[in-house]
């Protein structure tokens, strides 16, 4: 029997061994994911500065080119809302009062900035009738 209990010590001895390994090996993997979530909040932080795009879609009420800025008049639930936007001097020079328009843009510290100024034609409206007269025709 003593060759019985030496094998259950050294087993025991073993199985020991094992589990500090294994408690070493997990409080070490608890530390890296600690350390892990630092640079993801560093990556999300510039994410969450990233200015939101907003689009409005109206007439040009006023042009300042002094403040490089447009005035766009949208009527929402039968009121005017009036956004005012800054602009590259191209743009500035390609609109003017009147013109229908559908502006993207981003908010930074209060200051509304153009990401894209579309001018919307009369010759696309003049182009669906058109389609439409040569069916009624028939």
């Amino acid at each position: 029997m003593k060759g019985g209990e030496s094998t259950k010590k050294v087993i025991a001895l073993i199985v020991a061994v094992l589990f500090v390994f294994a408690v070493a090996s997990i409080s070490f993997a608890v530390e890296e994911k600690k350390a892990a979530p630092a640079p993801v909040e560093k990556k999300a932080e510039p994410a969450k500065k990233a200015p939101k795009v907003t689009q409005v879609t109206g007439e040009i009420k006023a042009v300042d080119a002094a403040a490089k800025t447009i005035t766009v008049v949208k009527k929402v639930k039968g009121q005017d809302k009036e956004t005012v936007i800054s602009v590259d001097d191209k743009t500035l020079a390609d609109v003017k009062v009147g013109d229908k328009v559908k502006a993207k843009y981003t908010t930074a510290d209060g200051k509304n900035t153009a990401k894209s100024v579309i001018k919307k034609t009369a010759a696309a409206k003049k182009a669906a009738p058109a389609k439409k007269a040569p069916a009624a025709g028939y």
